[in-house]
């Protein structure tokens, strides 16, 4: 039987230092296990019950992971707590919105394959993800029993920074996922991401005794077939607990600086010591990172994908002013730039 004591659900110091003398007599602590449209399922010492928002809280407020004080009478939520970790992403469309992923995550299992899912990009962008929530992040590579160069791939993935582990294993042996261990104590709460198909269901019902819905891999790509739907949290075996997330097919960047700077802090370090310091790290004198990538010490590609993140994160982070600021000096150079022409013999 799951142990469901306000401890064994994660509780800490961080969230009783919330609480006013006498508030949890009065409206006790909950932790969400999953999110619907107009209500929540959460986790209590008694049990897991239902609750219904208050007019000022939607469901796109809170997170699976998240803790709340509730109204026993009303079954209804009072307020929610402080997360110490969240994991957000910028939601699709034209306008800034972000979507949360979980709440209350100790690591982050970043799940990939030693395969054709091996995408450094990817990867960078979900180690970026931890980063900016300080979370841990673990990359779990599966299907290594197809592989003859499984610590080809774990030195691929832990290259990708300098804060990150990585483990290889056979999803299927229930002996294998023993690795897993250290990272599932009792109480701590850990995220499954990772593309379809990769693995995450067979972990999870490894992990927990579950036995979701799993599928085996498609013709013609190795990639397994796409099961989870919906984020939920999960006990586990060893007394943590597991967020299952569906397949991300994509995980855009915003307000996610300084977790770039983190995933890349070699880079971010090697930009202090060029010689001028708005370099664009293209064709100035003295840049320190094209000196590094000639002498072969940075990855060419790598530097482009840090570029391509930073670029990305500018993009989606800057205000409604700075975006109309950003498009009238582009306006400007354009303009400058024809009457630049005009302006020459024989225009």
């Amino acid at each position: 039987m799951t142990d469901l004591t306000l401890a064994a659900l994660g509780w800490s110091e961080d969230f009783q230092s919330q609480l006013d003398t006498g508030e949890s007599e009065a409206t006790p602590p909950a932790r969400l296990c999953d999110v619907h449209r107009d209500r929540v399922q959460a986790l209590t010492p008694d049990g897991e019950i239902t609750l219904t928002l208050p007019g000022e809280l939607q469901a796109g407020d809170l997170a699976v992971g998240d803790w709340v004080l509730f109204d026993p009478a009303e079954q209804r939520i009072t307020r929610a707590l402080e997360r110490h970790s969240v994991l957000r992403r910028r939601a699709a469309g034209t306008v800034l919105m972000h979507q949360l992923i979980a709440a209350n995550v100790d690591t982050l299992m970043i799940v990939t394959s030693c395969n054709a899912d091996f995408n450094p990009a990817r990867l960078e962008r979900y180690l970026t993800l931890a980063a900016s929530s300080d979370t841990q992040p673990l990359i779990v590579l599966t299907k290594a029993d197809l592989v003859d160069n499984g610590a080809e791939f774990i030195a691929r993935a832990e290259a990708l920074s300098p804060h990150v582990r990585a483990i290889t294993l056979d999803a299927r042996d229930p002996a294998a996922l023993a690795a897993l261990l250290p990272w599932l104590k009792p109480g701590a709460t850990v995220a499954l991401v990772g593309s379809s198909g990769v693995g995450k269901s067979t972990i999870l019902n490894g992990l927990t005794g579950e036995a979701s819905e799993t599928q085996g891999n498609r013709k013609g790509d190795s990639k397994g077939r796409h099961t989870t739907t919906a984020r939920s949290l999960r006990p586990t075996r060893s007394g943590a607990w597991l967020i299952d997330t569906p397949g991300m097919r994509s995980l855009g960047m915003s307000d996610s600086g300084d977790g770039i700077d983190r995933v890349f802090s070699d880079l971010t370090e090697l930009a202090t010591q060029c010689k001028f310091s708005d370099c664009a790290h293209q064709s100035e004198p003295g840049c320190a990172i094209q000196a590094a990538i000639k002498s072969g010490e940075v990855d060419a590609d790598r530097f482009r994908r840090w570029e391509k993140l930073l670029a990305e994160d500018r993009f989606n982070s800057e205000t409604p002013s700075e975006a109309r600021a950003r498009k009238r000096g582009f306006t400007k150079k354009i303009r400058a730039s024809v009457q630049g022409k005009r302006g020459r013999p024989g225009q």
